[in-house]
């Protein structure tokens, strides 16, 4: 496996290379730069290791490219930015650890100790940024080897990698899912496995934020669900996320069984991630931002981590709803507005955000039904409209996800529901064009009605407004304030409210 050309032709390198020799002290460039040079993957991301002060080398290759330097003295890290590419210089260095902790002892150390310290074997290999043998391959644990061979493996004996730091066990799960694609998956070393299973209750020193970060990564992959299974089949799915875990396994009652949610779940997730892809390739996707206090709308380029999320937790709430009558066979009626309720728990356990993203996830696991609903029955205008009423923005990540959750071992069945599924889009297109529902407001507004009737904030005002709104959905009159107004105005009466004289008109 050759070096894939141009990586190391980037000038920073010589730059680096130059200093370091000027203050006569070795650099190399290390981990995941050199990995993806051999993967022929582009990174914009290169992390330097000086025997020596690497505080010192970023100052003065700082003052040579005219950037900025960021320095983490507590760290013993600097980073700066060169033309595009974000540099972090350290000092070589080694650890020890303490066992309730994953805040390692460091001491200055060589590129060997540092090469011992790293995670993985793939991702301790270096190059040589020494004039005289520039771009040398330093791989003292085979790293090359075990890429070559798709294979994730510590340097140091397991049990000491993950008990050191636990975080390298999710690491290692992320890193065999990231770097799997359709050509090759990476597995990791059953020896690895076995200790990642023996060392999973070390997880309890970890916080949950990085723990979150990880699972955010995994996510974004290409595939989710390699990530997933390989931490059930470790044992720290049910340390992260035991409400995943209890999809798992089937019940059967006078020879009826359900679907494997868990598995379905999977699958779901893996559907998403590839129909996202694609819709981002195709430029139909968007995303919704407020600048200024006015909302703008921009094409989605990247993965979208909290539709992801959405993906994982849709039937997060089966477990609690699943049920056996003897003519209906299996239900789970409400688990989407159980699964709702059960999101922000989850995001608190997690320390994840519990802002308009959490949110969102949970919007999505509450309506994933509706459009389903729509395939199997009559699609009618006004289901249609309160669809995207509820939805608004987030329209097409909903129909996304409700795509995605068409699965079954029965390809007519599949096939049918697609087809249906189409014609629920186009309606849906053909009412938003003509309705302009899915960012509805209200044509009469609460003020309207208090100047119009001359009363203070009041229960009949929501009924009034509520009232107009159903009216509008269910297609009674125009998304249309003439015609709100008149409804409104009709229903005022006969709830007993008097006009107060000369207030009528338009609301500015």
């Amino acid at each position: 496996m050759a070096i894939t050309q141009g990586f190391l032709d980037n000038r920073i390198f010589s730059i680096i290379s130059e200093t370091a020799a000027e203050k006569g002290v070795r650099a190399f460039v290390i981990g995941g730069y050199v990995r993806d040079c051999f993967l022929g993957r582009q990174s914009k991301d290169i992390d330097v290791v000086v025997e020596g002060s690497g505080i010192e080398i970023a100052e003065a290759v700082a003052a040579k490219v005219h950037s900025n330097v960021s320095v983490f003295r507590n760290f013993g890290t600097a980073m700066l930015r060169y033309k595009g590419v974000e540099v972090e210089f350290v000092g070589a260095r080694k650890e020890s650890y303490r066992r309730d902790s994953r805040k390692p002892i460091v001491e200055n150390g060589t590129l060997e100790d540092d090469q011992k310290r790293r995670d993985f074997t793939i991702n301790a290999m270096a190059f040589s940024l020494q004039q005289e043998d520039f771009g040398a391959l330093v791989d003292p644990f085979g790293g090359i080897r075990d890429l070559a061979a798709g294979i994730i493996r510590t340097p140091l004996d397991p049990d000491t990698t993950y008990s050191d730091d636990p975080l390298r066990m999710i690491r290692a799960i992320r890193f065999a899912t990231k770097l799997s694609d359709g050509d090759r998956q990476f597995r990791i070393v059953p020896e690895s496995l076995d200790s990642i299973r023996r060392n999973k209750g070390r997880l309890e020193i970890l916080s949950r934020e990085r723990i979150a970060e990880e699972l955010d990564k995994m996510l974004v992959c290409s595939r989710p669900s390699l990530g997933f299974r390989l931490m059930d089949e470790t044992g720290l799915l049910d340390l992260i996320l035991p409400q995943l875990s209890r999809l798992k396994g089937t019940e059967s009652v006078d020879g009826h069984g359900h679907k494997e949610n868990f598995s379905h779940t999977l699958e779901v997730l893996d559907n998403v991630a590839s129909a996202e892809v694609e819709a981002i390739a195709s430029g139909s996707l968007r995303d919704y931002v407020f600048v200024d206090g006015v909302e703008t709308s921009e094409v989605r380029t990247e993965p979208y981590l909290w539709l992801r999320w959405a993906a994982l937790l849709h039937d997060i709430g089966k477990p609690a709803t699943k049920r056996y009558d003897k003519d209906a066979g299996w239900t789970f009626h409400g688990h989407e507005v159980v699964g709702a309720r059960m999101v922000p728990k989850i995001f608190r356990s997690l320390k994840m955000p519990l802002n308009e993203k959490m949110k969102y996830v949970e919007k999505l696991v509450l309506l994933h039904l509706r459009p389903i609903a729509l395939v199997t029955e009559e699609v009618t205008d006004s289901a249609v409209r309160r669809l995207l009423f509820d939805a608004g923005n987030d329209i097409d990540d909903l129909m996304l996800l409700c795509n995605a959750d068409i699965t079954s071992k029965n390809p007519r069945k599949v096939e049918r529901l697609k087809r249906n599924f189409e014609l629920v889009r186009h309606k849906l297109a053909e009412v938003e064009a003509k309705d302009a529902i899915r960012n509805f407001k209200n044509p009469v507004t609460g003020e309207y009605i208090m100047e119009l009737y001359g009363i203070p904030p009041c229960r009949q005002i929501g009924e009034l407004k509520e009232y107009v709104k159903n009216a509008i959905l269910d297609g009674v009159i125009e998304n249309d304030f003439t015609q709100a107004d008149r409804l409104m105005r009709a229903r005022a009466a006969e709830m007993g409210l008097t006009e107060v004289p000369g207030k009528a008109g338009m609301p500015e």
